[in-house]
């Protein structure tokens, strides 16, 4: 099979898309824009080639006069068929190629911010979607979402976690101190404010001696890093946190697993599936989600973790109070949401739905 990857070649979910093709010895031709090059080394895969859609200038715009390049680029590679992941600028691009079959994968924002901006936006995404032949959703209630704008059938396919990378350390040593966690881009959608503001919540809730006993990691790169590490110290907890920064993403499990707790306080609802509270599950690590996006539906709440109102700084201090009185309750948690992982979010297990979508497509008529 000959497949065509209209998507960021930066990101990490690309990434793992690429590589499961690539061991599935699919012929695949990443193509991206420009602006999102990968600068990590591509010769792992022996299946994937890389094609990068110059940009004329560095506005947005420029996007959709690649157009002309990418039918080229097409009609050089000759796949059987083209998939485009986020609608609202892949997605739209890919569209205005009149290419068949085409798949259209939404991530998040690009269907819950995007269409809301102005009617152009929402026209954009209507667009993209009529012309897709399959559309694709990575959580029930984004499928949902999406909805709004088509009448298709939309496939749910999660993004689901290596458990083999994300898995619990048997070496991992917590008896420095109980520390709690997020990984995540510092930007205003994640809520690390309230992150912020809890932890210094928590230390009026507790004795002192037990706040100097834990201590908050925050890891990730973002807009928001330098006024998050002012806060931290306007709030007295600077002494106990932590701004790690950007880290390699293989390095990532190593950070959950050095976790008690894992905080995703999210506010908006186009975070969507909340792939880093599955990773957190699955290396035995409970988690403390806000009420928002696909977060409750990745996470049992009072089972493998707990469910919260979001943009509530007191219900995380609370919570990280409850954590560190109750020690057996996040061992029995972590235990819990490693077998839910597996039970519902095994990568390969996600990634054959995948599969199996585009050999159905191919295995039917193609409506244009």
């Amino acid at each position: 099979m000959k497949i065509a990857i209209l998507a960021p070649a930066n990101n990490v979910h690309t990434k793992k898309w690429l590589d499961y093709y690539n061991k599935l010895g699919y012929e695949t031709l990443n193509i991206s824009f420009e602006s999102h090059r990968d600068g990590d080394d591509r010769s792992k895969w022996q299946n994937v080639k890389t094609h990068y859609l110059p940009l004329k200038f560095s506005n947005k715009l420029a996007y959709f006069l690649t157009v002309g390049d990418l039918k080229k680029v097409l009609n050089e590679f000759k796949p059987d068929l083209l998939h485009s992941h986020y609608v609202s600028s892949y997605g739209v691009v890919g569209a205005m190629a009149n290419f068949h079959p085409y798949i259209i994968s939404v991530w998040g924002m690009d269907i819950y911010d995007f269409p809301k901006e102005g009617k152009i936006n929402a026209a954009m995404v209507k667009y993209a979607l009529k012309k897709a032949d399959v559309i694709c959703s990575t959580s029930h209630v984004m499928k949902d979402e999406t909805a709004k704008y088509t009448n298709k059938p939309i496939e749910v396919t999660p993004f689901g976690v290596d458990m083999e990378k994300f898995k619990p350390s048997v070496n991992q040593s917590h008896e420095d101190k109980i520390r709690f966690g997020i990984v995540k881009t510092m930007a205003e959608k994640y809520g690390i404010r309230y992150l912020l503001e809890g932890y210094a919540k928590f230390r009026g809730m507790v004795r002192p001696e037990q706040f100097e006993a834990t201590h908050l990691d925050i890891v990730g790169p973002g807009p928001k890093l330098e006024e998050y590490k002012q806060l931290a110290k306007e709030l007295g907890i600077d002494h106990q946190t932590t701004f790690h920064g950007r880290v390699p993403h293989e390095q990532v499990p190593a950070f959950i697993n050095s976790f008690d707790v894992f905080f995703v306080p999210s506010t908006l609802d186009s975070e969507s599936f909340g792939v880093a509270a599955v990773e957190a599950q699955a290396c035995e690590v409970p988690v403390v989600v806000a009420n928002v996006g696909g977060l409750p539906e990745v996470v049992k709440d009072g089972e493998t973790g707990y469910i919260v109102p979001t943009k509530n700084s007191s219900v995380l201090a609370e919570k990280m109070k409850l954590f560190i009185e109750n020690p057996e309750i996040g061992k029995e948690m972590g235990a819990k949401g490693r077998r839910h992982v597996v039970s519902l979010y095994e990568w390969e297990d996600n990634a054959k739905l995948m599969a199996d979508i585009y050999e159905k497509t191919l295995g039917r008529k193609v409506s244009v």
